[in-house]
């Protein structure tokens, strides 16, 4: 018994969850009645598209090869550049698709329309709050927004909260406790429990799986939630109502709002989500139909499905791919279709929301943890049954991060063919090398690449100029365009440097280095120069010397590098610029990077920014030590 009289947990209901085998399955393909029509058509025209234009375009970089002959490094270039434009096409076409499907504003799946009357429910739903060593009073005052906006709707009594903790830190524990009690003490009409995990094997899956296993009986339904998350009551009945109407789905999810961010680099990423984000989530929707990935929270799940497939396994191999699955939500989609079930992204939904990295430095300690887990997932591709769709889901996992290496490689290769036929001598760039065989291919094939490289961002400021929320939201029209500008300039600055510590992450994940496992900061961008000296002096060398060697070699050749020696030499003050609350704040009060949620805050924004600021504890108020980079 908690302090407050009520049960810590309830009584367990016990569900069996067996492990899944990737050397044994089928897939079942029963009828899914919620796939969406025309779906052979939808992933035609998404591959056709890609491999046409691929095709083009690769035939226009083997024309300018042969002329000098195929030798090594030609045949390296096109290794490396076909994955690459291939990728860049994908994401295009799906764009594309997006884009049209905002313009005619076509209805929601599943039977979701969110300017609908509230539906009723008929069952319960479980909404589970995984934590390790996260500040308890900002986690529980954003519980608590959502557990108000929940009961506003009159829904209330069909959800029940667990907070399930993997925290390790004792002082953590004890607040967490705390934080709890409090909660429970202001909301006695909620059922809200709490578990601390005495081991806390496999992470966030071995989590939920867990409570799978001891309470899923008693739940026909869950979601689950990050640490970050906030959604409206409103989202989460619509949610659980199409859960209940559509009995072949097992996983529904929407479009998660980024918000809340102050720094620069945050209010770009909130910017840049919410104009381009609606095009990309509609085209992504609209071919993964039934077999949508899976994004591992704000996501509802049907319990029965999850525990009868989404038991994983240990994988095979050699540190750091052996052992528990780390991107577990990649896998637990793939093995819930291969069980018969029908997954689905709802982007037209609004109401959930979470919070991005605050500074560049936070992201990358962030993607340096997903990096393992995804180049991890080459061991789950050749499981026995999985669909098609869900192989590339596995596939494009792997790939946003052999993209940078792959970038850099193609960089390098293109600087190595002039050189080796002696064209910098000259004076020439790589450019003028290449113009000087055939400037309309090469032209050619470089404005092909970088239309359709920027054609999801300019569809996406379209889309905004035609609806009237979005555009007052983001700014208005002009405005948005500077902000757009600005974005891609500050994006462009930050490139290299994001290649080169992917690049090094994913060498470090191959040599077997673990990448841990530790709470992502929320709030805080301040970063000292000390810690980014620590954390990009070998950014800043390596721009240096790459320069020094450009202009040694031809003026030209320097000229035509210069974003990326540009990118590298200045990754100090860039990061630091891009981390300031103070000019973050400066480009809010100019209207610049706005976004609908920051023109006209949602209640339970509001909300939970008012709990979080009545219960900051000095404990928690003190600096947060900045993240180091690994390496």
């Amino acid at each position: 018994m908690s302090a407050s009289g009520h049960p810590a947990m309830p009584d367990t209901s016990p569900l069996q969850m067996p492990i899944q085998s990737l050397r044994e399955g089928r897939l079942v393909t029963r009828p899914l009645p919620s796939a969406p029509a025309g779906m052979a058509w939808r992933r035609g025209f998404i591959v056709t598209t890609a491999a046409v234009l691929t095709i083009f375009a690769t035939y226009q970089i083997w024309w300018l090869l042969r002329i000098g002959g195929i030798g090594l490094l030609e045949g390296l270039l096109l290794l490396v550049f076909v994955p690459l434009f291939a990728w860049i096409v994908q994401s295009f076409a799906s764009s594309l698709a997006g884009f049209v499907l905002v313009l005619m504003k076509r209805p929601a799946r599943l039977g979701i329309d969110p300017d609908a009357s509230l539906p009723t429910l008929a069952v319960r739903t479980a909404l589970l709050m995984p934590t390790y060593n996260e500040d308890p009073e900002r986690l529980l005052a954003g519980l608590q927004a959502i557990v108000e906006s929940l009961q506003a709707t009159g829904r209330g009594d069909h959800f029940d909260l667990f907070v399930l903790s993997d925290t390790r830190d004792a002082d953590i524990q004890r607040r967490e406790v705390i934080a709890f009690e409090r909660l429970r003490a202001a909301m006695p009409q909620a059922r809200l429990y709490y578990r601390l995990r005495e081991d806390n094997h496999e992470r966030k899956a071995g989590n939920i799986a867990d409570w799978v296993r001891c309470w899923g009986g008693a739940y026909p339904q869950f979601l689950i939630l990050d640490a970050d998350s906030l959604m409206t009551g409103d989202t989460l009945v619509r949610l659980a109502a199409a859960m209940e109407a559509n009995e072949d789905v097992a996983l529904v999810q929407t479009l998660p709002v980024i918000v809340n961010g102050a720094t620069v680099f945050a209010r770009m990423q909130e910017f840049s989500g919410r104009m381009y984000g609606p095009v990309i989530a509609h085209g992504v929707a609209w071919w993964h139909g039934a077999e949508s990935n899976y994004w591992g929270h704000n996501a509802l799940i049907r319990t029965q499905a999850f525990a009868a497939h989404g038991g994983l396994p240990e994988l095979d191999g050699t540190t750091p791919f052996r052992g528990a699955v780390l991107s577990h939500d990649f896998v637990e989609a793939a093995l819930l279709r291969r069980g018969g079930w029908a997954l689905h992204m709802v982007p037209t939904l609004e109401g959930s929301y979470e919070e991005g990295p605050p500074t560049l430095t936070d992201m990358l300690v962030r993607d340096r943890r997903w990096c393992q887990g995804n180049l991890q997932h080459g061991g789950v591709l050749p499981a026995r049954g999985l669909h098609w769709v869900s192989r590339w889901h596995l596939l494009i996992g792997i790939g946003h991060y052999l993209t940078a290496p792959l970038w850099a490689m193609l960089v390098l290769i293109g600087l190595a063919v002039p050189l080796q036929h002696g064209a910098f001598g000259e004076g020439l760039s790589p450019a003028g090398y290449w113009m000087a065989i055939d400037d309309g291919r090469f032209l050619g094939v470089f404005l092909l690449t970088m239309a359709m490289l920027f054609a999801p961002k300019i569809l996406g400021y379209i889309a905004t100029l035609a609806d009237a929320r979005m555009r007052r939201g983001t700014g208005g029209a002009v405005r948005g365009f500077i902000s757009l500008v600005i974005e891609n300039l500050l994006a462009a600055l930050m490139a290299p440097i994001t290649m080169y510590v992917q690049s090094r992450g994913v060498a470090e994940v191959l040599a077997g280095r673990d990448s841990g496992w530790d709470a992502q900061r929320r709030d805080d961008g301040r970063q000292t120069w000390g810690d980014l000296w620590r954390n990009y002096r070998g950014t800043t060398l390596l721009g240096v010397l790459m320069g020094t060697g450009a202009w040694m070699m031809s003026p030209g050749l320097a000229l035509w590098m210069s974003p990326m020696i540009i990118g590298l030499v200045g990754s100090i003050p860039i990061v630091r610029f891009t981390s300031s609350r103070r000019a973050g704040l400066a480009l809010r009060r100019a209207g610049l990077f706005s976004t609908p949620e920051e023109h006209s805050p949602p209640a339970v924004l509001l909300r939970a920014a008012e709990l979080r600021a009545r219960a900051h504890p000095p404990e928690a108020g003190a600096p947060t030590p900045a993240p180091a980079l690994q390496g």
